[in-house]
């Protein structure tokens, strides 16, 4: 990281990783730049603490190696010649301080904490020579773990490759590896099997979406009404319960579709991941106007390989909404209705998506039992901060 006179390595919350207090990258940005972007930045110099002021929770904090500018939503911390800079941000970084810090926060959509808030909080400061001790002791352990949390992590994306490698295979060329192949007429799709329909998803299903009744209306909502849902449920593979719930006069006077399983769900829009996603549909429900229903209408389409399929198709749909012109980052309902997809004999999709569900009763114990090690493994890191910031760890167990 370096700055010059006209340009300087500007850091935003994007570039600083959730708990971990490690800088992701800089970026270097020209200062008109900087200023057309953020109309602010915070300027840093060499040691000091940043700390996201922005949902808080994500607990964004680093320890800056050089001088630079950021984002007006990292609080610029200098630490006092009493207060080692990684004993701070290692303060920073306990789940009380954090969890703290979130409980203050403003602003339903963009939780954001003050400065004058956090300023008032308090932290343990032992001598300055128990703070480096303390400080190094972390750096050596936090870093032992950190490459066991990577080495599970990289096992994770091994298996969430091999997974939708599995998926992409079968989706596209079916099971008989000896059958036939035609061109699909679409570049990013290739051939698939000679005797597979594609057909566009409108003449197989029926495509919409939602809507979100005003939350200012009380007669809109209910504690046990008609499930409602947001984009959130397709970060898991079958929805089967809604965390809020609308009322009759809601359905009457809101557009609020209600669906019927079996059915697909499509987030469409965002740029986080969830664009894109797609979980199938296992209760009676409606939704909001960031999903995208799909019900097949006829048996020519099994939602099963349907969800598989789209599966398949996320990175393509990714791709041609970010190219949509003034619908940029969204996926409309059209674009999914008019999806030239290939279509097996109905037959054949229960036997894809038999297949792929023996191979995932196989990976998925593995898959979770890694997933709880590495859970395990961030509980641990967090606790061993807290026990050395607060004093638990005696000093003559932090040596080398």
């Amino acid at each position: 990281m370096s700055a010059s006179s006209d340009h300087a390595d500007y850091l935003g919350l994007e570039n600083v990783e959730s708990w971990t207090g490690r800088i992701i990258e800089a970026a270097s940005k020209s200062n008109e730049a900087i200023d057309g972007d953020s109309g602010l930045a915070n300027v840093f110099r060499e040691g000091d603490v940043l700390f996201g002021k922005l949902r808080p929770y994500l607990a964004k904090a680093c320890h800056v190696p050089c001088e630079g500018v950021c984002s007006t939503e990292l609080l610029v911390m200098r630490p006092a010649e009493s207060l080692h800079p990684r004993f701070l941000l290692y303060s920073l970084l306990t789940p009380d301080f954090v969890g703290t810090v979130d409980a203050s926060t403003f602003g339903a959509k963009m939780p954001r904490a003050s400065w004058d808030y956090i300023g008032s909080l308090e932290i343990r400061l032992p001598p300055i020579d128990a703070q480096s001790s303390i400080a190094n002791y972390l750096d050596r352990e936090t870093t032992r773990i950190d490459g066991l949390i990577a080495e599970k992590e990289r096992m994770l994306a091994l298996l969430e490759e091999k997974r939708a490698a599995l998926i992409s295979r079968v989706v596209t060329r079916g099971l008989d590896p000896n059958a036939p192949l035609k061109p699909s007429d679409q570049d990013w799709l290739g051939e698939v099997p000679a005797h597979w329909e594609v057909q566009p998803i409108k003449y197989l299903a029926v495509v919409g979406n939602g809507s979100t009744p005003s939350v200012e209306n009380a007669s809109y909502w209910s504690d046990d009404g008609y499930p409602w849902l947001n984009s959130s449920v397709v970060n898991e593979p079958l929805v089967i319960k809604a965390s809020r719930f609308v009322t009759e006069t809601a359905l009457k006077e809101c557009h609020l579709p209600k669906i019927q399983p079996p059915a697909v769900l499509v987030g469409i829009t965002g740029q986080g991941r969830t664009r894109a996603l797609s979980s199938l549909l296992g209760i009676e429900a409606t939704i909001n106007q960031h999903l995208a229903f799909i019900k097949p209408h006829c048996d020519a389409l099994h939602p099963g390989y349907l969800c598989h399929w789209l599966g398949h198709a996320y990175a393509f749909l990714r791709s041609d909404s970010d190219g949509a012109g003034s619908t940029k980052g969204a996926i409309t309902c059209e674009q999914l209705a008019n999806m030239r997809i290939p279509v097996p004999p109905t037959g054949e999709q229960l036997e894809i998506c038999a297949h792929i569900r023996k191979s995932l009763d196989v990976a998925e114990p593995l898959q979770s039992e890694i997933q709880n090690s590495l859970n395990l493994l961030m509980e641990r890191r967090a606790a061993l901060i807290t026990a050395a910031v607060t004093g638990q760890i005696p000093l003559e167990e932090l040596q080398p």
